[in-house]
């Protein structure tokens, strides 16, 4: 493990954790084990309602500040930030301003890892692309028969109890959020943007912080790839004149010369339906596109992600066990059952406009009874319309924004003028009058358009909901 000056700031100081999630909780352990002179935790609810291991540390000596104005009296040397927290809440600013570190638990992880780190962000495809990059490399590192392969972030759990163990034979692969990112000073060794589209602009205050954000992943000294999307206005705007080594991958374009433009570096592409590495001077076919098992060509652009993350260290026959074996991850295009002839899919995971688009360009046109509808993340709801009026066999609303996808549903005048559109106001109403509707040969599936934060805890929460509901049928 490599010694920070993260380190040296916690020992023999006062440590302040905003937010009780898992990533802290465990946080809270190591910080005690590394020399903290006191740690404290603020989180609206008491020890009591955060559980066993809330009042397990306390009784320890942690001090935990809750209620209503649980950051009225932050004060402390470290703080660190849990992702929902605006590092710019006045309180956090005042005590940054009266000489705080500011930092995060994945930021302390990142200083201290002696594995070679990979980081995936963007707005869609995230977890898919890890999962995929982690499966790549762990067959990579089977093949060699030496170290290992760990994930975290986003998806898995906290790295930060394991970087004890990691060596420089080890890779570390994380999914990260702009939530993350945002505080984040120093780039990750390699790294992919997937895309840029409008989300979580009900926490950011607009595109220009949400991307400003993402870019954190490859700013600044050390960084050695960035994997990003060709065919995204927003990602090749973001890499022109960026002087890191750069991969650029395209599902639209299929070869070197148009894929990289006027930017230098390497290029992944579809060229009779393979994915094709090039660096300018010779080419590899990685792999037959036919072979992966999951639908749809944003899934072929996740894998393109991954190959492109993984290049220097797979081969062919490595990405074709992965694409025949992998089934996807839970809640993204997950098939439930078949029941009578339909087929019921679970995508919660899609909570913006533009996974929903993806989620149905995969699939036969106007054969889904799509369930759309959920928390109000600000982003607006006509690209949405088109698509469904255009691809959807039916649309059942539901949830908080039911009635702003109704009126741009009302408002667009492309696609199918007679799209039948039912509006439930509870959730398991909702699917099973999609399924009331839904004849053989057709599916049902819950592709959102939105969070989940009106009805739900999270996107796998209402995931769940769904598979239970489906399966009651």
């Amino acid at each position: 493990m490599k010694e920070s000056y993260l380190w040296d700031a916690v020992r023999g100081s006062v440590c302040c954790l905003l937010g009780f999630g898992v990533s802290n909780v465990q946080l809270a352990d190591i910080l005690l084990e590394r020399g903290a002179a006191c740690v404290r935790v603020y989180d609206k609810k008491s020890p009591e309602q955060l559980g066993e291991r809330a009042l397990e540390l306390q009784s320890r000596g942690v001090k935990f500040f809750c209620g209503e104005d649980y950051l009225k009296n932050l004060a402390g040397d470290v703080i660190f930030r849990s992702p929902g927290f605006r590092p710019d809440k006045p309180e956090i600013a005042a005590a940054v301003a009266n000489g705080a570190i500011l930092t995060s638990e994945m930021e302390l992880f990142l200083a201290s890892t002696e594995a070679r780190v990979v980081g995936i962000t963007g707005s869609d495809g995230k977890t898919t692309t890890t999962t995929l990059t982690k499966l790549l490399l762990e067959e990579a590192v089977r093949e060699r028969g030496y170290g290992k392969v760990y994930v975290g972030g986003n998806i898995g759990n906290s790295l930060l109890p394991y970087v004890q163990d990691m060596t420089a034979d080890d890779f570390a692969v994380v999914e990260l959020s702009s939530f993350q990112l945002m505080t984040m000073e120093n780039p990750l060794p390699y790294s992919a943007v997937t895309n840029l589209s409008p989300n979580h602009l009900d926490w950011h205050t607009g595109m220009e912080e949400y991307v400003a954000a993402k870019r954190h992943i490859f700013e600044g000294v050390g960084a050695e790839r960035l994997v990003t999307n060709r065919d995204c206005a927003l990602t090749y705007e973001m890499v022109q004149g960026l002087d890191v080594p750069l991969t650029l991958f395209s599902s639209k374009l299929h070869d070197y010369e148009s894929v990289t433009g006027n930017v230098q570096g390497r290029a992944v592409f579809l060229r009779d339906d393979c994915i094709v590495c090039a660096d300018g001077t010779q080419e590899r076919i990685m792999l037959d596109v036919g072979e992966i098992l999951l639908p749809g060509m944003h899934n072929v652009e996740n894998y393109m992600t991954a190959i492109g993350l993984t290049e220097d260290y797979i081969t062919p026959g490595i990405a074709s066990r992965v694409a025949r074996s992998f089934g996807g991850v839970e809640h993204r295009m997950q098939l439930v059952r078949e029941k009578d002839g339909v087929r019921y899919y679970n995508s919660s995971i899609d909570s913006t406009p533009t996974r929903t688009a993806a989620a149905l360009s995969g699939i036969p046109a106007r054969c889904a009874w799509v369930i759309c509808g959920g928390y109000d993340k600000h982003i607006p709801f006509a690209p949405l319309a088109k698509v469904l009026r255009e691809r959807a066999k039916g649309v059942v609303l539901t949830g908080a924004t039911a009635g702003q996808i109704q009126a741009a549903l009302d408002a667009c005048t492309e696609g199918n003028p007679d799209l039948p559109v039912y509006c439930e106001h509870d959730f398991a109403d909702a699917v099973r009058c999609a399924a009331s509707h839904a004849k053989k040969g057709e599916m049902v599936l819950l592709s959102p358009a939105c969070a989940s934060f009106d009805a739900f805890a999270n996107f796998a929460q209402r995931g769940h909901a769904f598979m239970e509901i489906v399966n009651q049928l």
